[in-house]
């Protein structure tokens, strides 16, 4: 038998669903949430009904005795909305607090009716307000774990693709290849660094490779072994490796650290690197004479 609490609530949402609704939509006008540079008032309405309509249902056959648990499978299609309406809201920049706000401003429009049904019940009042109020919060939280992890998703996609975008291996001439590093090399972007630029290697079949780092701020102990690791890399692929850009603050730096490049060919400049690369795969530059 259906808990009294809960059938005060499926009577509410079964005679005043469209009330409901559009008092929601007030609501969130009034705490400044509903974004309507985000979203048309057809889309926020319709976001609003079909949540409201998967919360009616569940209602009906998901509590036992005024109890819930978010995670049973009776509220799986309302935990599916709520994921769809959360993404969706992710996607267009809806902040965590506007997205929490947008659920918990549903509250307002079930409270006013409990008060008119109940005015003359306070302990079956107050025993809807706080139902209506676990049920709520929980949907808050669950929304706002799904914001999180949508976010996490995004930032990670995004660092992703500027990863990519500031490790571009460039054809310099036949053979011959370049990657002009820029700003920090940590331990995940140098792997980056490798994995794609022994990738070019293999695809190009490139004999000479030129690793600019001037635009890499310091160079410490941590980056200088990125790049000599980098360079044995390109050598195993059969290849040479020339490391350009080394300014005399990063000489210095390197001196002092105690670094030891080896084997490996430094210059001061990508273009004198280029010349020594052309050399290298037999091509010369000279001067046009009129």
């Amino acid at each position: 038998m259906p808990h009294s609490s809960t059938s005060n609530l499926v009577k509410i949402l079964e005679e005043d669903f469209t009330g409901i609704v559009e008092e929601w939509l007030g609501t969130q006008v009034e705490e400044g949430v509903k974004r309507s540079d985000l979203f048309s008032d057809a889309e926020s309405r319709a976001q609003n009904a079909e949540l409201l309509k998967n919360f009616a249902a569940v209602i009906r056959g998901g509590m036992v005795d005024g109890d819930f648990n978010l995670d049973d499978a009776a509220w799986e299609d309302l935990r599916a909305v709520l994921a769809d309406v959360t993404k969706e809201r992710v996607s267009r920049g809806v902040t965590p607090t506007e997205m929490a706000t947008f659920v918990l401003a549903l509250k307002s429009p079930l409270f006013s009716r409990l008060q008119d049904k109940l005015a003359d019940d306070p302990d079956a009042l107050i025993e809807d307000v706080m139902l209506v109020t676990r049920l709520v919060d929980a949907f808050a939280i669950h929304t706002n774990e799904i914001f999180i992890e949508e976010r996490e998703q995004i930032i990670e996609r995004q660092r992703e693709e500027m990863m990519e975008l500031s490790t571009p291996v460039v054809e310099l001439w036949d053979r011959v290849l370049t990657l002009p590093l820029i700003g920090t090399l940590d331990s995940a972007r140098a792997q980056e660094v490798m994995e794609n630029l022994l990738q070019t290697i293999l695809e190009r079949q490139a004999e000479v490779v030129i690793l600019d780092i001037t635009g890499v701020g310091t160079v410490d102990t941590q980056v200088a072994q990125h790049l000599l690791r980098a360079a044995a890399a390109v050598r195993l692929m059969g290849a040479d490796c020339i490391i350009s850009g080394i300014s005399p603050m990063i000489a210095q730096t390197m001196v002092q650290l105690g670094i030891d490049v080896g084997t490996v060919k430094t210059r001061s400049s990508i273009r004198t690197a280029l010349a020594d690369a052309l050399t290298a795969v037999g091509y010369r530059i000279e001067t046009v004479k009129d």
